[in-house]
């Protein structure tokens, strides 16, 4: 896998069915000061937020509520949950990175539970900072 660091990407979600998949735009929040920054001050997001090498949050200091979901070390999702500003969530032991969108955005993505999304960045094309499988 690639050295993460802060920048732009897109978020696959794959389709039901297998048919078509769902890209989003996508923030990656790599540095230190990028992933303790996360959304905090903002007004809202465009796409999603993913914060990589974390399995917790919190929303103090928000603005508006968000949809949060932790993902292993294969980017599947273990859990989606929506939280207040104000919250302290709780800690994924198996949570490698965490994915933060505004609030009712990821059920219409189809992003739930057992889901294995991809992340696709600017690095060269078509590169996948997930893992193979098995890797």
């Amino acid at each position: 896998m690639g050295k993460w660091t802060d920048g732009a990407g897109s978020l696959v979600v794959p389709g039901e069915l297998a048919e078509v998949s769902l890209e989003v735009p996508l923030e990656v929040a790599a540095s230190y000061r990028a992933r303790r920054r996360g959304l905090l001050g903002r007004d809202g997001v465009a796409g999603a937020l993913l914060i990589v090498r974390t399995n917790s949050v919190h929303t103090f200091g928000m603005r508006f509520a968000i949809d949060v979901a932790y993902l292993d070390r294969s980017f599947r999702v273990l859990s989606v949950v929506t939280m207040r500003p104000g919250r302290l969530g709780m800690v994924r032991p198996r949570g490698r990175h965490v994915l933060e969108a505004e609030a009712g955005a990821m059920a219409g993505w189809g992003v739930r539970a057992g889901v294995r999304v991809r992340v696709e960045t600017g690095h060269s094309p078509g590169l996948t900072e997930a893992p193979t499988p098995g890797g």
